[in-house]
């Protein structure tokens, strides 16, 4: 049986930028929903102090939550190569960060798309530095999660392996037992790809998902591509959705993943418009999941 985790979308601001609300707020605001664990985000300001890795870990435990996945974004794809090594090391530092919490799951993207970058070139360079983080990654016991992502809220080009055929390429290129996908069905709509084929093309390499719902507040997807370069961050047409009322078809999604015997970690991305759109996810989610695994 999946097992569910909840990330705080809506309080991202607060949380790594103005410090206005406290971990220990989140983690009772997450109480209330019917989730089993939380994802972390390693920008979290809290963070930064190692000394609070552990104090945090205990509180979401006598909760009687656990913190199974890390949220992360490495620049791999960057010319130059100091820089690479700068990013393998916050990598490792994040590996570490999941371990002292007590989770397994540190996400791993490429980098960015940068305008110069060849699809050979970058899927070789994202492949190498992924593949530098594994030793230490099996060390910790911890499985780094590729995810077929957008764009980082702080970056300015799109993900490199936005698109489903390098997304899937550069899957391909990395075969390890401490490495798998993060599947989050939303963004390969953003990628102008049907969700249901890239996850029957990675389905068997699925070891953790986030769950989303994404509308366009106005336009169309090609206005979002011609202004989602040259921008930090998301583009203001774009808008999470409640999980249930997008695009997304969850019936036929847990159906694939059930065929594979995926048992792990959802984690939900949603609640932009407050906990109470989150707590109706989390409700829409336990029904899905109830239904599809018993």
């Amino acid at each position: 049986m999946p097992k569910l985790a909840a990330f705080p979308k809506a309080y991202m601001q607060a949380l790594c930028k103005d410090g206005s609300m406290k971990l220990s707020e989140w983690f009772e605001l997450a109480t209330t929903l019917d989730v089993d664990g939380l994802e972390f985000y390693a920008g979290f300001l809290e963070m930064a102090d190692e000394a609070n890795w552990p104090r945090f870990r205990q509180q979401v435990t006598e909760l009687g939550m656990s913190i199974p996945m890390l949220c992360c974004s490495p620049d791999f794809t960057h010319p130059d190569a100091y820089f690479r090594e700068k990013e393998i090391a916050k990598q490792k530092r994040w590996i570490e960060m999941i371990h002292a919490l007590g989770g397994s799951y540190c996400r791993v993207l490429s980098g960015q798309r940068r305008p110069e970058l060849s699809t050979s070139e970058g899927v070789r360079l994202g492949a190498e530095s992924i593949q530098a983080c594994l030793p230490y990654a099996e060390q910790h016991d911890v499985t780094l999660i590729l995810e077929n992502h957008y764009k980082d809220d702080f970056w300015e080009y799109p993900e490199f392996a936005q698109k489903i055929d390098v997304f899937c390429e550069l899957v391909n290129a990395i075969d390890h037992p401490n490495f798998g996908v993060n599947y989050d069905p939303s963004n390969a709509f953003l990628a102008g790809d049907d969700p249901l084929e890239l996850l029957k093309r990675v389905s068997d390499r699925v070891v953790t998902m986030h769950a989303s719902d994404r509308y366009l507040i106005s336009g169309t997807i090609d206005d979002l591509r011609n202004e989602e370069e040259g921008s930090v961050g998301y583009a203001k047409r774009l808008s999470h959705g409640e999980i249930g009322k997008g695009l997304n078809d969850y019936d036929a999604i847990f159906s694939e993943l059930k065929s594979k015997g995926f048992d792990s970690w959802i984690s939900i991305e949603d609640g932009v418009d407050g906990i109470e759109q989150l707590r109706r996810s989390a409700d829409y989610l336990r029904k899905k999941i109830a239904e599809h695994w018993g």
